[in-house]
């Protein structure tokens, strides 16, 4: 029927008085086989000349280190995930100089979180609040390391965030981290006017950002003004096109046969991966706040980035796409001096400061 359809096509065109080209074209498109999957060539990526020395450095890295180290247990896990906060936590107070912030720890309800101030904030801020959760595959970033995301924003966008220490396997699994977000966004909104404040995370955190609002839709809450959702797991089936694009290309997530597939599996413990609780691109995004979403060309995750994106356009919700030049997963989290850093953060606290109320 296939073939058929496209020999009607290409009389239709002859009758028509088509260029030859165009004729040639759709002949050739008429008898080419059933679509299959394609093999791509090995091939040696170039080192993009089209971003800064700063990210040239971070983007030509080497593959991540034991990206498919897959541990076992919980324990094995958190033996992952303190070792990785060790090597976070060295960058930090540097972070914290140039960017004139500091970080404060509190519990709220029972929650553990960091309150992230800037030296100066900015009038129009002064009544704002951004509830941050942070990125790690739903394993990785526990305590303090979970606010550098939270310490960018703040000292490039000027404005106060509340960074949620959320638990994690194997003290808790799914859906720990939606709770004690949840649990958090309830505390604010009692001192707090929800359309002044907003959610902001990347990776896991940008998924959750997104399972938050299902979450506070389903709850009947107030919804933030605003959400920026950084190149989210929004679909943790591993269905996507870049994710057979770009594997072995993101030299931070690597593969989805890698470390941060198989820690949001263990975090969800058995429960349907499909969840739009796990998986927030399945879930109903109608009625949802502004929302910006941030990935790069190399990133594991550009598709379920894009997805969100068309989701979100689908159901009449404003959202702004940002993706840079050659950066691989969540790459303008690395370094707080590179100006793509500086000018995702410019990005994201403009489109608040649109859409927060003053």
């Amino acid at each position: 029927m296939r073939v058929l359809a496209h020999l009607a096509k290409v009389v239709s065109l002859a009758a028509s008085g088509a260029p030859a080209s165009l004729l040639i074209v759709s002949q050739a498109f008429s008898q080419s086989p059933e679509p299959a999957a394609r093999e791509v060539p090995a091939r040696n990526l170039a080192i993009p000349t089209t971003v800064s020395p700063q990210m040239q450095r971070i983007v030509n890295g080497p593959l991540r280190t034991n990206w498919d180290l897959l541990p076992k247990t919980g324990e094995e896990w958190k033996a992952l995930a303190d070792a990785g906060a060790a090597a976070t936590m060295k960058n930090l107070p540097a972070w914290r100089e140039h960017l004139h912030v500091k970080v404060e720890p509190a519990v709220m309800d029972g929650v553990k979180v960091f309150w992230v101030t800037p030296e100066v904030v900015a009038p129009e801020n002064r009544e704002r609040l951004l509830v941050h959760v942070h990125g790690g595959c739903y394993v990785f970033s526990p305590g303090e390391a979970a606010t550098a995301e939270a310490i960018l924003m703040a000292g490039f966008g000027h404005i106060k965030v509340l960074s949620v220490d959320y638990r994690m396997p194997p003290e808790a699994y799914f859906p720990a981290a939606l709770d004690d977000a949840i649990t958090v966004w309830k505390a604010v909104l009692k001192t707090n006017d929800p359309k002044r404040m907003g959610f902001i995370g990347t990776s896991a955190g940008g998924a959750l950002t997104l399972e938050m609002a299902l979450r506070a839709k389903a709850l009947d809450l107030p919804l933030p003004g605003a959400i920026a959702s950084g190149t989210p797991m929004s679909d943790v089936t591993k269905t996507g096109d870049t994710f057979h694009t770009n594997e072995m290309v993101d030299n931070v997530l690597v593969s989805t046969s890698g470390f941060c597939d198989a820690a949001a599996a263990f975090y969800a413990h058995g429960h349907d991966l499909a969840d739009p609780l796990l998986s927030p691109v399945n879930g109903d995004m109608h009625g949802f706040p502004p929302t910006i979403l941030t990935s790069g060309t190399r990133d594991l995750l550009l598709s379920n980035t894009v997805r969100v994106h068309r989701k979100l356009r689908n159901a009449g919700v404003e959202a702004f796409l940002q993706v840079f030049e050659a950066q691989a997963h969540a790459e303008y989290l690395r370094d707080d001096t590179a100006p793509e850093t500086k000018e995702a953060f410019e990005e994201i606290s403009g489109f608040f400061d649109k859409h927060l109320a003053k």
